[in-house]
């Protein structure tokens, strides 16, 4: 991605457009919109305005005024699961989705325009992991990161790594960096890591397939947990030292899995 110039606000990081390949958004259809927009907003400090609605009702997270992730409402006769979903900024929706399709991939929304925002597709790589694919025009994606509440990171929980990379370097110009552990694979663009691969065996949650995870940065990995418990949400895992920094996987109410990462200074 490339840097914005000015302040982002709160010592955040603002951004222009992202580069092709890298994640821009984080997106999360839920059944009940206004509970889990209550969730987190009292989570992560997140305020809330209308977004497109081709999808179905939708809004947009605002944090210290800047765009940060979407919540949706799931519609009520579908029973899909309730999970974020990254989007993989792209210059072309449409090549990038028959690029999906070719490569082994599914492409099972769009694409198509969302308003005068941009134009998305949801697609799913051939390991069955859900992504979605954004080619901005108004909305470029995640407009701050680097501060508690936005993104910090997403990792593709999979069942083997060397079987999915790939897809990725083929179809989003990827690179890996496969450091010791051949079973977690960095995922790079111009050699600035911009994702993850973590090969899980036989311990990838059998209920969940393979599938990305979604980090959010939180000031302090131990307070989150405590809210997220009030909050009514579960913590999935304890708290974990890595080299990012003390981070925990946790589900909201709903069920939507995903990481609170307090990063190392």
């Amino acid at each position: 991605m490339t840097e914005a110039r000015g302040s982002a606000g709160s010592g955040g990081r603002a951004h222009t457009r992202y580069a092709s390949g890298t994640p821009c958004w984080v997106s999360l259809m839920a059944h009940g919109l206004t509970a889990t927009q209550d969730f987190y907003s009292a989570l992560f400090g997140w305020e809330f305005r209308p977004g497109p609605h081709q999808l179905g009702p939708y809004a947009r997270a605002l944090l210290h005024g800047e765009e940060v992730a979407g919540i949706g409402q799931l519609p009520p006769d579908r029973h899909l699961p309730v999970a974020w979903t990254p989007y993989l900024a792209s210059d072309d929706v449409d090549s990038t989705a028959e690029s999906v399709r070719l490569c082994g991939g599914t492409i099972g929304v769009g694409p198509l325009d969302a308003g005068d925002a941009g134009r998305l597709a949801i697609g799913s790589d051939p390991a069955g992991a859900v992504f979605g694919l954004w080619q901005a025009a108004r909305h470029l994606g995640t407009g701050v990161t680097g501060v508690p509440g936005t993104p910090a990171w997403n990792e593709l929980r999979t069942f083997e790594a060397a079987g999915v990379v790939k897809f990725y370097e083929t179809v989003f110009g990827h690179e890996r960096d496969t450091g010791a552990d051949a079973d977690h694979i960095t995922l790079k663009l111009a050699g600035r890591p911009v994702a993850g691969i973590r090969g899980m065996g036989n311990t990838l949650p059998r209920d969940r397939g393979s599938h990305w995870l979604t980090s959010f940065q939180v000031a302090d990995t131990d307070d989150a947990l405590r809210r997220v418990r009030d909050l009514g949400g579960r913590v999935l895992t304890p708290v974990q030292d890595d080299p990012r920094g003390r981070v925990a996987t946790v589900a909201d109410p709903e069920g939507a899995v995903f990481s609170v990462v307090e990063l190392r200074g």
